[in-house]
């Protein structure tokens, strides 16, 4: 894939405390945070590992937050095994 003029690079996320490449986005908290982030194209993000809270630019690739993913509805589990593991 090349970077073209029209398309801003886009980069891993990478914690800058332990080194790990799994990020989530992090809710927005304050005014700041809401109105201003985003004049310098930031945005809030979290270390999946350490969980550091950071602002990266908003084209590094972060997960979404955990608690937006869809859930487990209870009673169906996922496929496993047959084996009886105690």
């Amino acid at each position: 894939m090349s970077d073209s003029p029209d398309q801003p690079s886009i980069t891993p996320y990478r914690c800058r405390d332990c080194g790990s490449e799994v990020g989530f986005r992090s809710r927005r908290r304050t005014l700041t945070e809401r109105f201003i982030l985003p004049l310098f194209l930031l945005k809030p993000v979290r270390c999946g590992e350490c969980f550091r809270r950071d602002y990266r630019l908003i084209f590094t690739v972060v997960r979404d937050r955990l608690s937006d993913m869809p859930r487990m509805v209870p009673g169906k589990q996922a496929p496993t095994s047959n084996r009886n593991v105690a």
